[in-house]
């Protein structure tokens, strides 16, 4: 198992390796005559981006100094960001390459074409006559300032033919780029300006904080005096190095301005510890709703510190449901913990969530994975609500998150049970999404009795 896990780990480096270095290739080398300080400078961006990124990942999993984390997350972060947009835009520019390239030497030929033919000189003339062939007798009178003939032979001196007015001579190629470096010039700065924008707008989106869904989910079991009941459902904020306390105070005040009329945080709240976070999180102690708001655990929580989080949630206001079920007055509202409290003896427990109910009443469970949606089915859940999945986060990650979940975002139906799943209202890693914008759902339900 260790040599396997090496071996992929190795073919893991080498990808990334060879990848960075056809960027820099790309961006640096085909843009420049030879080695020099621009060479130079593209390798140690591309080394040094890749240097605090990694030093970013391993200071949050390894919980280092909160300041240093901070230090490290915004360049370290960003740059994960942009490599992959500078290596989906040089790619991509390998299909306009060969376009441009072709355009500009068809362009080169008709302005060759179009232009008139050069003048040239007797002498030139002279030179292309056929060999053995007579030169074409003079018709006009000579000159009265000719030269005097020959002594004793009577033939004309031949006439000095002075300068010879030819065709310019061409540029020297040193003097302007080569097509092939024009070419890779304009590439490369169309495909670095498409990264660098793209990123620049996916986290303008991010820290401008999540934009509100409505989703109407009818329910059959729900009775008509809960039709319109509206859950506010908040996932993945992953409060951090990055998003901070402004952050949450953002996603509080959106949230309130639903007014819900129960609130549901779905998990992954937050990336560190309550020593670093608690300030960050303390917002949380303003949400508003007429039935409260509930938390369950993600994934992150685990990375964390579930046990202190949980109670930090409490004294803020929050209710946790811990593998549990309160019943409200005409649904049920149960909460699990995520899978990845399995290795700490804290999975989750649909028995103990949903064992004993009354299966006659309308039931909506908490749960941060979609991938617990199989457990709910088969114990006759309504409804899940979850979120984890970021909707992808960064195109073209949706790809891969859409194969590891039964369903990336939005609603669908297994069997007699529905599932949600939001796009979250933070990011992890960069603070950045391209085509997956944060939300914040607001699911009322609908009586079908009504």
């Amino acid at each position: 198992m260790v040599v396997v896990f090496a071996l992929v780990a190795l073919a893991v480096v080498g990808v990334i390796a060879t990848a960075n270095w056809y960027v820099w290739r790309r961006l640096f080398r085909d843009t420049t005559r030879g080695p020099g300080p621009v060479r130079r400078v593209g390798a140690v961006v591309i080394a040094g981006g890749w240097v605090l990124a990694v030093g970013a990942l391993v200071a949050e999993r390894t919980g280092a100094p909160f300041p240093l984390q901070q230090v490290l997350a915004w360049p370290g972060f960003l740059w994960l960001a942009l490599s992959i947009y500078l290596l989906l835009a040089v790619l991509a520019g390998e299909v306009v390459r060969p376009l441009l390239r072709r355009f500009l030497e068809r362009r080169a030929a008709g302005r060759r074409q179009a232009e008139p033919e050069p003048r040239t000189s007797p002498v030139e003339d002279a030179a292309r006559i056929p060999a053995g062939t007579a030169p074409p007798k003079a018709t006009e009178t000579p000159d009265a300032d000719a030269p005097d003939a020959d002594a004793g032979t009577g033939t004309p001196a031949a006439p000095d033919p002075g300068p010879v007015a030819s065709a310019a001579a061409p540029e020297s190629p040193l003097a302007l780029p080569s097509r092939r470096l024009f070419v890779s010039r304009v590439v490369a700065g169309a495909a670095a300006a498409a990264a660098v924008g793209t990123v620049g707008y996916g986290t303008y989106g991010v820290l401008n904080g999540p934009n509100v869904k409505r989703v109407t989910v009818p329910l059959a079991k729900l009775p008509r005096a809960a039709h319109g009941f509206r859950i506010a459902v908040v996932s993945d904020i992953h409060l951090g190095p990055v998003l901070g306390r402004g952050f949450a105070q953002k996603v509080v005040d959106t949230v309130n301005s639903t007014q819900p009329d129960l609130i549901a945080v779905v998990g992954d709240l937050v990336d560190g510890s309550v020593k670093d976070l608690g300030p960050a999180a303390a917002p949380l102690a303003g949400l508003r709703a007429r039935h409260g708001a509930y938390f369950v655990t993600g994934n992150h929580e685990y990375f964390s510190g579930a046990e202190q989080w949980v109670a930090e949630v409490r004294r803020l206001g929050l209710i946790p449901l811990e593998n549990a079920r309160t019943e409200l007055p005409h649904f049920d509202l149960a909460g699990v913990n995520d899978v990845a409290g399995e290795d700490e003896g804290q999975g989750p427990d649909y028995a103990k969530a949903l064992g004993d109910r009354d299966r006659a009443r309308a039931c909506v469970l908490l749960a941060h994975q979609p991938v617990m949606i199989h457990d709910a089915v088969d114990h006759g859940v309504d409804l899940q609500l979850s979120g984890h999945t970021h909707g992808g986060q960064l195109w073209p990650g949706n790809l891969i998150a859409g194969a590891a979940n039964p369903t990336l975002a939005g609603l669908e139906r297994y069997g007699d049970t529905q599932l949600y799943v939001s796009r979250g209202a933070g990011a992890w890693g960069p603070p950045t999404r391209v085509g997956a914008e944060s939300d914040i759902t607001v699911i009322e339900l609908a009586s079908r009795q009504a």
